[in-house]
C-alpha cells in the first residue's frame, strides 16, 4: 500500500452488493444476525446487531468485541432488486425467447466453450435452467399430444376438442412449473443469464445509473471519520463492485489520508460476463483494478462452490492482466477444511445454499471468517498481509474476447 492505515480498526463502513437477487434485502440483515451469532458461539467472540440510522440504503450496525478489541461497523446493503425484478417479468414465451437467445450469444461467441475450460460447475449451473425449461416444455406438448390423439382415436371429443383440450392442459402445466420456480430456478437462472447475455456483457443503462449512485455512496464513506471503508461483492455483485471501484478511484474519490479502502469478492462469477464479446468496459475495468495501490482487494471462493469460479483469477483469465499486476489476492474458503465432515455431508448436495456459505458460520474456521472481516479489529490488508495465494488457482488468460475499448 502506498499509504499508511492504521492496524486497529474501531469503525468500519461496509457496503455489501448483492448478486441478482429479487428478495427484499432485509434477507442479509437476519443471515447476518442468524450466522454472526452462530459463528461468536464457535469462536468465542461477542458480536451484537441492532437497527441503522435512516439511510438512503437498507442497513444494520454491528458491536462486536473481537480479540479484546471493540469494534463499531456500519453496514449497508447497496440494493438492486428492483431492477433484477423487472427483468424477470417476462411471460413464459419470452422466457423461452430468452433461452434460445442467451443460448446462441454463449455459443456463438465460443464463450460456453471457454468458459468449460475454468471450472465445469458454474457452467453446468449455466446450462441447468435450460435443460430443465426444455424438459418442462417437452412434457407440456407430450401432454398436449396425448390429449390430441386421445380425442381423435377415442372420440370423446373428437380431434379438435382434444387438441382445444390438450393445449389447455399444456399451457396450465408449463404456468404450473413457474408458479413452483421458488424450489426449481429454472426461471429465476435462465433470468440471471439473460440479464448479461442481452446486452453481450455491457451494462444496461438503469444499472449504470445505479451503479453511479453506489459509487456516490461509497466516496461518502470515504470522507467520514472510520478506519475502513470495506465493499463486499458477492456473486453477480462482485463484477458490478469491480466497475463502481474503478469509477471511484478514476475520479479521484480516493482522499490520500482517509480510511483504508478495502475489496472483498466472493463466490465471483465474473467470468460469465468479461467473456462476453462486448464487456470492454469491465475488461477495463478489471485490468485498471489490478495494478492500484489505492485499495486492497481480496477474492475469496471455494471448489465446493459449483455456482463460482473458483481461484479463477477474474483478471488473468479474462485476458486483461498487465505484467505490474497486484490484485487480486485469490484462496480458497476451502469448505471440505473449515466445515465439520457432518455439517459438510448436510450441504453437499444444497449448491444454492453453498453459493451463500462466505456469508455464514464455518465449525472448523480456518483464515477466513466472514463476521471478523466485517467487525474484527483488522484491516482487509493487515489480514491477508502474509497470506499467500491458493496454489491451485487458474491464472492464466481463456478469454477469446479481451479488448478493453469499445
Amino acid at each position: 500500500m502506498s499509504r499508511p492505515h492504521p492496524k486497529s480498526v474501531s469503525c468500519r463502513r461496509v457496503f455489501y452488493i448483492p448478486g441478482y437477487d429479487p428478495i427484499h434485502p432485509r434477507r442479509y440483515r437476519e443471515l447476518y444476525r442468524k450466522e454472526g451469532a452462530a459463528q461468536a458461539e464457535i469462536s468465542g467472540y461477542q458480536i451484537a446487531l441492532r437497527p441503522a440510522s435512516k439511510s438512503e440504503h437498507y442497513g444494520w450496525q454491528v458491536d462486536a468485541e473481537i480479540g479484546g478489541a471493540n469494534v463499531h461497523a456500519d453496514i449497508e446493503v447497496l440494493v438492486w432488486s428492483d431492477i433484477v425484478r423487472g427483468s424477470m417479468e417476462a411471460s413464459i414465451p419470452g422466457t423461452y425467447l430468452q433461452l434460445v437467445r442467451t443460448a446462441w450469444t454463449y455459443t456463438a461467441s465460443g464463450a460456453l466453450r471457454r468458459l468449460m475450460r475454468l471450472r465445469k460447475g458454474p457452467v453446468i449451473a449455466a446450462l441447468y435452467p435450460v435443460g430443465m425449461l426444455l424438459g418442462q416444455a417437452l412434457l407440456a406438448f407430450a401432454l398436449w399430444y396425448a390429449l390430441w390423439r386421445g380425442g381423435a382415436v377415442f372420440g370423446s371429443v373428437g380431434s379438435w376438442g382434444g387438441l382445444l383440450l390438450g393445449a389447455a392442459a399444456c399451457i396450465t402445466l408449463l404456468r404450473w412449473f413457474k408458479s413452483k420456480d421458488g424450489k426449481i430456478f429454472a426461471y429465476y437462472l435462465m433470468h440471471d443469464y439473460a440479464y448479461s447475455a442481452a446486452s453481450k456483457g455491457a451494462n444496461p443503462p438503469a444499472l449504470e445509473e445505479r451503479m453511479h449512485d453506489f459509487q456516490s455512496s461509497i466516496a461518502a464513506a470515504l470522507s467520514e471519520d472510520v478506519d475502513e471503508v470495506l465493499i463486499v461483492g458477492h456473486s453477480s455483485g462482485a463484477h458490478l463492485a469491480v466497475s463502481i471501484l474503478a469509477d471511484l478511484i478514476r475520479a479521484g474519490q480516493v482522499p490520500a489520508n482517509g480510511p483504508a479502502l478495502a475489496f472483498l469478492s466472493l463466490g465471483q462469477v465474473v467470468p460469465m460476463v468479461s467473456f462476453l464479446p462486448d464487456a470492454h468496459r469491465l475488461r477495463a475495468d478489471l485490468q485498471f483494478l489490478s495494478v492500484q495501490d489505492a485499495l486492497t482487494w481480496v477474492d475469496v471462493t471455494a471448489p465446493g462452490d459449483g455456482c463460482a469460479f473458483a481461484l479463477c483469477d477474474p483478471v488473468s483469465v479474462s485476458g486483461v492482466a498487465p505484467q505490474n499486476k497486484r490484485w487480486p489476492l485469490v484462496f480458497s474458503a476451502a469448505f471440505t477444511q473449515s466445515l465439520s465432515p457432518a455439517r459438510w455431508k448436510e450441504l453437499r448436495w444444497r449448491f444454492f445454499r453453498l453459493h451463500f456459505q462466505y456469508l455464514c458460520a464455518f465449525d472448523r474456521p480456518k483464515d477466513y471468517d466472514y463476521f471478523r472481516i466485517t467487525a474484527g479489529p483488522l484491516t482487509l490488508a493487515d489480514r491477508y498481509a502474509d497470506r499467500p495465494p491458493s496454489k491451485s488457482r487458474i491464472d492464466h488468460a481463456v478469454s477469446k474476447y479481451t479488448s478493453v475499448a469499445a
